[in-house]
This record gives structure tokens, C-alpha cells and sequence, in this order.
């Protein structure tokens, strides 16, 4: 075994009472201990995932998407050319949901009835139209 220089001269501890079957047994015994130390990692990443997961919840609030709302697409997602410019808005709009094909997959129109021939994920669309008309017309029923 390896030793360092110094406890060639003055032996420590380690070397004076180093027995062969103590090596073993405390081996043997680590041996044991790994899988319990692994079940305890286990747990702490559960209880680590579980505390992020509530946290990220916590903050979304979904709104479900359904016929008749008014949306906003995503510009970027309908230009995939990239030709609007570094200063162009990100959202365009204000649409109307036509169809629900799927969840969270919708067929859109414009406000002027004239159908969008694409279909639309509810990642790329927001729903703040409606929530914007709700308070404008709350603040004008209070005037």
C-alpha cells in the first residue's frame, strides 16, 4: 500500500492497528451502506423535483383556449422567412379561434372572417385580447 513519507518514519494511527480483516469487514460494511446512501439520494431527488415542480405551478396559470376567443399569434412563427425586421412586434393580431381541432390545436380567422390556412399550437398563441376587452369595458361601465 501506498504510504506517505512521513508515516514511513513516525506511523499513524491508520497504519499502527491496519488489520486485514478489519479492511474487509469495513468493506463489506460500505457495501451495505452504498445502496442505503443510494435510496437516500433517490428520495432527495424526488423530494428536489418535486419542490421545482410545485414551484413552476405555482407561477403558470393556464388559460384554456376555446371557440370564439380572441387571440394573438406569434409574428415570428408566421414568418418563418424572417423578413419583418429586428423591430417588428412580436405578436400579431388580434384573431379568432374558428375551430379546435386537438387540445391545444387550433384553427384560426380573421376578424373579418377570412380563415388562416394554417393550424395553430396554443404555444404560439396568447390570449390577452380577451383579458385587455374584459378590463376596458369594466373601466368604462365604471365611469
Amino acid at each position: 500500500e501506498a504510504m506517505i513519507s512521513m508515516e514511513i518514519g513516525v506511523q499513524s494511527l491508520r497504519v499502527v492497528y491496519f488489520t486485514e480483516e478489519n479492511n474487509k469487514e469495513g468493506l463489506i460494511c460500505l457495501l451495505d451502506l452504498v445502496e442505503e446512501l443510494r435510496d437516500k439520494a433517490a428520495i432527495r431527488v424526488a423530494a428536489y423535483q418535486q419542490r421545482a415542480s410545485s414551484y413552476y405551478n405555482k407561477r403558470v396559470s393556464p388559460s384554456p383556449l376555446r371557440q370564439g376567443d380572441l387571440v394573438l399569434r406569434n409574428s415570428a412563427i408566421a414568418d418563418p422567412t424572417d423578413t419583418r425586421g429586428k423591430l417588428a412586434p412580436t405578436w400579431e393580431g388580434p384573431y379568432k379561434i374558428k375551430r379546435v381541432l386537438r387540445p391545444r390545436t387550433f384553427k384560426l380567422e380573421t376578424l373579418g372572417g377570412r380563415e388562416i390556412y394554417r393550424v395553430w399550437n396554443a404555444e404560439h398563441l396568447r390570449n390577452t385580447i380577451n383579458k385587455f376587452f374584459k378590463l376596458y369595458k369594466f373601466k368604462t361601465s365604471m365611469k
